[in-house]
């Protein structure tokens, strides 16, 4: 725990049990927009928020700005689904393609913390195989890095959240600081479901306290992961880096929405970013500028951001801003049991496999699948129920019955597809912007893994004494969008997240993963940041990646 604190002490800023400490906002250092600070960061989720700790703790003055609030979880979170819309983000955006992806829930953020505010709070590394997808598979992309560049930075930000569960046998196998959570009623059906079909099911990773830490309290149980945890067991970066952040002479300038990357014609580098905060349009000076604003709104940015130089977006000379563009197939697969299982009473994905996450070459489809337990709180879990068809006194009768169902989610690596991608819609939002449009289809692997995924937790769930058992089909955890690569062809950034086009900027989000895993992605992006940060300083482990 000392090693931990050595590098981020925000779980000992924190107040004892909830909250949050409101001396280090009042106290926060303030900047000039004419004052040209050595960083400016757009988006304070798990990327920018890891920058932004990493390097005011580094001595770099850091200007971290975000388009929602500055949370306070006592005061604007609550414990009920509806209530909670206001964690997304609402913003417009367009959807298209054969298979159009909804926006504005699960796969969105807003305000400081970004979706981890929102997320359930699971944890997973990539697998080593992650990394080299088309040389092993054929298929997908292969990352200008390794996954033993990324595993010293796995072990810190791990310990830093911390990550609670079994010894991982997958992948490269690992343990995590944090011993398991107690097994609920949900879990409890799986471990029974896998048991029995022959599968290896471990409890965890998930990135809530199972235990004090720090000022910290453990879990409680409440069952409101998704609502933003009002106790702080749960990590997000608003509790885990913000802190130290702040700590260090960072400022987070929240409710600022960045509207455009200034580049100067002569030198070809940014000087910093154009923004809209409370009406007023504004420009904050930086040396270097650090985009963290995520799948859909960083293409867009970059798009929006045009020039004599860049006519057609920042970065894109190459056509690639906006394309690759990912989500996880997501479907989820429910089993009613005579007991009372109470599937909320718990870390949604508490327990988990990763027993299909590789490619198997008995099968028609590349790449793989992993599956948890979900726990879908009454209002999404009656969009389950009206999926099948259900309405009227049989929509009432499956609802009365809810606390006797088990639900089981799976995440299926859809491949990287050029034609998946963000553009430029003709609609503007209410800063007079273009708004995003996303359009999605899927390929014949993708349907394939989304079927072989709900084959397999209907076995489990019917394994386990499941009587009936029902699926929906959805999506989950965008990636993609602003890929790294191994060169200006193939990539928006380099394996250092810095743009070949444009020396002093970077991205450091999801937008950046140039395939998805099988894998939860928040881990991983705060291990790339936390790399990323350490290149640009020359931190503990800059040059660790290079051993492998």
């Amino acid at each position: 725990m000392n090693r931990v604190r050595e590098r981020n002490e925000s779980a000992w800023l924190l107040p004892a049990g909830p909250g949050i400490n409101h001396r280090l906002r009042d106290d926060m250092r303030i900047f000039d927009d004419s004052d040209e600070v050595d960083v400016v960061i757009v988006g304070c989720g798990a990327g920018g928020s890891t920058m932004a700790q990493r390097l005011a703790r580094a001595g770099w003055s850091v200007v971290a700005m975000d388009a929602g609030p500055f949370w306070d979880p006592e005061k604007d979170w609550v414990s009920d689904e509806a209530g909670s819309h206001h964690l997304y983000w609402t913003e417009p955006r367009v959807i298209g393609g054969a298979d159009p992806v909804p926006l504005g829930s699960n796969n969105s953020g807003r305000g400081v913390g970004g979706s981890m505010i929102h997320y359930a709070g699971y944890a997973p590394r990539f697998h080593p195989s992650d990394f080299r997808i088309h040389s092993t598979d054929g298929v997908g992309a292969d990352w200008p890095l390794e996954y033993n560049d990324l595993k010293p930075y796995y072990a810190d930000i791990e310990e830093e959240l911390p990550v609670a569960g079994d010894d991982w046998p997958w992948g490269d196998p690992h343990s995590y600081p944090q011993r398991p959570h107690p097994v609920s009623g949900n879990g409890d059906m799986f471990l029974r479901g896998a048991l029995a079909c022959g599968i290896t099911a471990k409890v965890g990773p998930v990135a809530i306290s199972n235990g004090r830490f720090g000022n910290r309290p453990h879990c409680i149980y409440r069952g409101f992961c998704l609502q933003g945890c009002k106790v702080n067991a749960k990590a997000s970066p608003l509790i885990t880096h913000i802190p130290d952040a702040l700590a260090h002479g960072a400022e987070v300038r929240a409710d600022s929405m960045v509207t455009r990357i200034e580049v100067d014609e002569h030198t070809g580098k940014a000087t910093g970013v154009h923004y809209n905060r409370r009406g007023r349009q504004r420009f904050q000076q930086a040396k270097t500028v650090v985009v963290a604003g995520y799948s859909i709104e960083t293409p867009r940015l970059l798009l929006n951001s045009t020039s004599t130089r860049f006519p057609e977006g920042l970065c894109n000379d190459f056509d690639l801003v906006g394309r690759y563009l990912m989500v996880q197939g997501a479907p989820q697969t429910a089993g009613r049991f005579d007991d009372e299982v109470r599937m909320f009473k718990a870390p949604p994905p508490e327990v988990s496999t990763e027993e299909f996450y590789e490619t198997d070459p008995s099968k028609d489809y590349k790449r793989g699948f992993s599956i948890q337990t979900v726990s879908p709180l009454p209002i999404t879990w009656a969009e389950h129920v009206a999926a099948q068809g259900h309405w009227g006194a049989r929509l009432r009768q499956y609802m009365s019955d809810y606390v006797h169902w088990s639900c089981l989610g799976a995440l299926c690596e859809f491949l990287p597809l050029p034609e998946n991608r963000v553009v430029l819609s003709s609609e503007l939002d209410r800063h007079g912007l273009p708004v995003a449009q996303f359009n999605y289809s899927r390929c014949e692997n993708d349907r394939a893994l989304m079927k072989a995924a709900q084959s397999v937790m209907e076995e489990m769930l019917k394994a386990a004494g499941a009587d009936e058992v029902i699926t929906i089909n959805r999506y989950a955890h965008l990636v993609g969008g602003a890929r790294m690569g191994a060169d200006e062809h193939s990539g928006v950034v380099d394996g250092d997240c810095r743009s070949f086009a444009v020396p002093n900027l970077y991205i450091t989000d999801g937008s950046v993963l140039p395939t998805e895993g099988s894998a939860n992605p928040a881990l991983t992006i705060m291990a790339i940041a936390a790399r990323v940060a350490d290149r640009m300083t020359g931190g503990n482990h800059a040059t660790q990646g290079d051993r492998s």
